[in-house]
């Protein structure tokens, strides 16, 4: 059994190749939405993605679902109480997907999201009564749970949503065998959480004993403890969580038509209307020299999570970028849904060496200056 985890540090995020060599068959588990290195991956142990599963709506980053469907014909497939515009295959409470020697078997694990699922995955070669590991999306992470409060204004409260999040947790996901090993949908730096570990695996049995969420309490307790100190969700995770839920153009599509250098007449006329320039270079570099009115966010950092707090995804994005970054800068944008960047400054900052009067320079400080 193939069973591999892809983590993007820059979204703190996780999604998993799971396939069985004899019969050739693989599913992924809530891909990103350049899904590249999963169609490469497979293909290089003979593998071909069958199946695409989200263990949820995802809130903070767009994922590949609809990418690999139109990729390599992949079904897809979400949690019963999933409501979506694209065709899907409903998995409910103990359904399963077999295919050689490997087992998935669905629990409805409800709490963050109301169609949230986990996915237990079974190596048949050497078990078939012990999972060897479970997917839980986010509704159990390495050191926290899945906060309750982001589907709010769906019509479900958050108090509801803590209550099944505890009921998933205690009635199902404790109830595995402590060498089980959990594999999460994120680690630290998410925002799906308040304390989530830099780990990336772990097994039942250490959160059990470790995680504070997991220790002994009331239903009542719980709820009041997993509701409090919530970190402030960026105004983009309600966009995504929709965008997962419809149909709209593939990465691909959209980068096809975002790359397109444009002249800096044609920038200036976008950002007149409104438009927003996204310097994505290094912070020493756009203190140097930058279009007035650009905002920076350096690729090096976690840029989606910035672009997402700071940038609008419904007014137009022009990139400034160093020469050979601006298709990186746009898929990246895409990661998180802002398919809305028009084009690209041709020549990059260079393109403005004779209209000094456009840019503008920034001093910066370091904390010995301070």
């Amino acid at each position: 059994m193939v069973l591999k985890q892809y983590y993007l540090g820059c979204l703190s995020q996780a999604s998993y190749l799971i396939g069985d060599e004899a019969t050739g068959t693989a599913v992924v588990v809530d891909p990103r939405r350049d899904v590249d290195e999963y169609v490469n991956d497979a293909a290089a142990q003979g593998l071909r993605i069958k199946h695409v599963i989200l263990t949820h709506f995802h809130a903070d980053f767009v994922a590949g679902h609809l990418e690999l469907r139109d990729r390599v014909g992949a079904e897809i497939h979400l949690g019963a109480e999933a409501d979506a515009d694209y065709p899907f295959s409903p998995l409910a409470e103990g359904e399963t997907l077999e295919f050689g020697n490997v087992r998935l078997a669905i629990l409805e694990t409800p709490g963050h999201t109301p169609e949230g699922i986990s996915i237990l995955v079974y190596d048949l070669a050497k078990s078939a009564d012990a999972p060897q590991a479970v997917l839980t999306g986010d509704t159990l992470f390495i050191g926290d749970v899945g906060r309750p409060d982001l589907m709010a204004s769906s019509g479900v409260s958050e108090e509801e949503l803590a209550g099944m999040l505890y009921d998933s947790l205690h009635g199902k996901l404790l109830r595995l065998p402590d060498e089980t090993l959990v594999y999460p949908a994120h680690g630290a730096g998410s925002l799906c959480g308040k304390n989530l570990s830099q780990d990336t695996v772990s097994t039942i049995g250490t959160q059990r004993r470790y995680n504070y969420a997991l220790q002994p309490m009331s239903r009542e307790a719980f709820i009041r403890l997993v509701g409090g100190d919530q970190p402030e969700a960026p105004a983009y995770f309600s966009y995504d969580a929709e965008m997962n839920r419809r149909v709209r153009p593939t990465l691909e599509q959209s980068l096809s038509r975002e790359l397109r250098p444009l002249a800096l007449d044609e920038v200036l006329a976008v950002q007149r209307k409104g438009g927003q320039l996204l310097d994505v270079r290094e912070p020493a570099d756009f203190a140097a020299g930058h279009l007035a009115a650009s905002t920076n966010i350096g690729l090096g950092g976690r840029f989606a999570t910035w672009s997402g707090t700071l940038l609008s995804h419904d007014r137009p994005i022009v990139i400034v970028a160093a020469r050979g970054t601006e298709g990186q800068a746009a898929m990246r944008l895409g990661r998180i849904g802002f398919d809305n960047a028009l084009g690209f400054l041709d020549g990059g900052i260079e393109a403005a060496k004779d209209r000094p009067d456009l840019v503008r320079r920034t001093e910066r400080l370091t904390s010995a200056a301070l």
